[in-house]
């Protein structure tokens, strides 16, 4: 295992033990970056420009489509008040 995957399974076990109920993002763990306090503790909160990377390294799409497939099937979803949190970082 190298570090970057142990890390990953660090933070997916953080989560598991303290917020159970949160939801996640499939496929996108790299992209993870906290997770909430406070009022809405618990959402796990992803950073989008990682989840560009990740669609760009999958596959066959441009990051103009990588966008536009997360807009459209991600963060425009509503699921629940624990869903994730999509940040756009600068």
């Amino acid at each position: 295992m190298d570090k970057k995957q142990g890390k990953e399974e660090s933070i997916l076990e953080y989560i598991e033990h303290y917020h159970p109920d949160s939801l996640l993002a499939n496929g996108f763990d790299s992209a993870i970056i906290g997770v909430t306090t406070g009022f809405d503790s618990g959402r796990v909160v992803y950073d989008t420009r990682k989840m560009v990377e990740i669609l760009l390294q999958e596959g066959d799409t441009t990051e103009e489509e990588a966008w536009e497939f997360l807009e459209f099937n991600t963060f425009g979803a509503w699921v629940d008040d624990k869903q994730p949190i999509y940040l756009d970082s600068f």
